[in-house]
């Protein structure tokens, strides 16, 4: 894997790519979390599993985005910072397991040094439209 590009390592994944979110306020589009039906709040309508699934779909959102408006995935150099927040009732405290479903695929497609950045991963009483998950990610670029 070292010595391949983040294209090249998100092709061996298997996986594809949802489309790019379209801004619906005034905001970076890179900052958009994905659009997928996938509601409810973690550790009441969805389990910890759930969530993490829920927050990787928010990372291939983050990688749809980047591709998006960059090009390519081998115009980002590395991961700088990750702000995870979950949406869970103020009991829940797997916050850092959540969030890992993006840093894990982060640290897949650019490798665990670039990949792997400062990071955050706090609990909300609601996150817009009852998404389970909200992901803002800042990159250094090439």
């Amino acid at each position: 894997m070292e010595n391949n590009t983040p294209e090249q390592n998100f092709a061996a994944l298997g996986l594809t790519l949802p489309p790019a979110p379209v801004p619906l306020g005034v905001y970076k589009p890179c900052l958009i979390v994905d659009k997928t039906l996938i509601t409810g709040r973690v550790g009441a309508d969805l389990d910890a599993d759930q969530g993490k699934l829920a927050a990787r779909q928010v990372g291939l959102a983050i990688l749809a985005t980047v591709r998006g408006y960059l090009g390519s995935l081998d115009k980002v150099k590395r991961v700088i910072k990750t702000l995870g927040m979950v949406g869970c009732p103020h009991d829940f405290e797997r916050h850092p397991y959540v969030i890992n479903g993006c840093s894990e695929l982060f640290a897949q497609v650019w490798g665990p040094d670039n990949g792997v950045g400062v990071r955050s991963a706090v609990g909300m009483g609601s996150l817009p439209g009852n998404i389970p998950v909200e992901i803002e990610v800042l990159f250094e670029l090439y």
